[in-house]
Formats: structure tokens, sequence, C-alpha cells
């Protein structure tokens, strides 16, 4: 009895985390202009319109390394275009994933020359699923992904809620394996 409400609460944790996984979206920023200096200054500022951000989404900044950085910022370094407070660390290798950990508005910068003041900059209001009051502390896990030799972007699968959702299930399938 005991392993099968073991198996229970591990098969509604698995389906919750798969719930979850499958919800992710991936937002490209700026599409196909990427993380640049926009044209018009305020690109980025249209892009985001109808748009929702959601705890657990991710953020892909397409950029060339050494050309382009972000970095997560709170409000004032933001409007003063200054990396000096930087929220976590300062991504210069692109492209660069950065998964959305908590809500609030998020404010994302360029630290490289004037890029921010010429308006690569991003600011964006991140909901939570529960509608629970937004949380303190870091905001995104800024990692950046993982690309093939010789590759530009972004592995296709490699943050994809598919992929999540198959690593998931074949960690459900270890434990239900270990359970009997």
């Amino acid at each position: 009895m005991a392993r099968f409400l073991g198996l229970a609460f591990v098969g509604v944790i698995a389906v919750a985390l798969l719930h979850c996984a499958v919800e992710a979206t991936v937002h490209v920023v700026g599409d196909n202009q990427g993380w640049k200096i926009p044209q018009p200054a305020n690109a980025y500022e249209t892009w985001i319109s109808g748009k929702t951000f959601m705890v657990g989404d991710i953020l892909t900044f397409n950029f060339a390394t050494n050309e382009h950085d972000v970095v997560e910022v709170p409000k004032e370094s933001y409007d003063a275009c200054t990396g000096s407070n930087p929220i976590g660390q300062v991504i210069t290798n692109g492209p660069a994933n950065v998964t959305l950990q908590s809500a609030g508005t998020k404010y994302y910068i360029c630290t490289i020359g004037q890029h921010c003041a010429n308006g690569q900059k991003l600011s964006i209001t991140v909901s939570s699923a529960t509608a629970g009051p937004p949380t303190s502390g870091p905001s995104a896990s800024m990692v950046p992904p993982t690309t093939p030799s010789g590759g530009s972007g972004p592995t296709p699968d490699s943050s994809s809620p598919v992929a999540l959702s198959g690593a998931l299930l074949s960690l459900f399938a270890v434990i239900v394996g270990l359970l009997f």
C-alpha cells in the first residue's frame, strides 16, 4: 500500500511538472531583428505589445558574441542605461536564453557603448501562473543556450517544452522503477 501511495504522489508531481513545462513560451526578443540597436529606437516597446510573459517562459536574446551583451538591471539602472547594478551576471556570449523565474517588471539592457541609450533595452512585466504578488530576489536564470558546433543560434530543442517533458517522463520512469 505504501508503494502505491508513493507512486501516486510521484505521478501527481510528474503531471504537475509536465503541465508547467508544456505551458512555457519561448519569446525571441525582437523576433527577426534580434537583440541589437533597434531601428526605430522604440522597436522593443512595439515588440512586447500584445505579448504575455509568464513565470517559466524563456526569453531568447539573439546577438553576436562580442558585439552585444544582455543583463538584467533594476529600474534605476535601466532608466540611466548603466550596468553598474546588475541582477545576475552579464551574458556576453550570444545567443542567450533567460528563463523568467519570478513575477514583476524585469529590465534588460546591453551594456556595450551607447547601445542602451540608442534603444537596446527591454522592459517587460512577468505574471505568475498563480497570480500571486511579485517575489523579490533574482528573477531570471540567465544561462547561455548550448549551440551545435559551428551553429549561430540556440539548439532548437535545448529549452523546448517537449524536451523538458521528455526529461521529466524519463525521471518519472526511473522513480517508478525504483519503487517496484
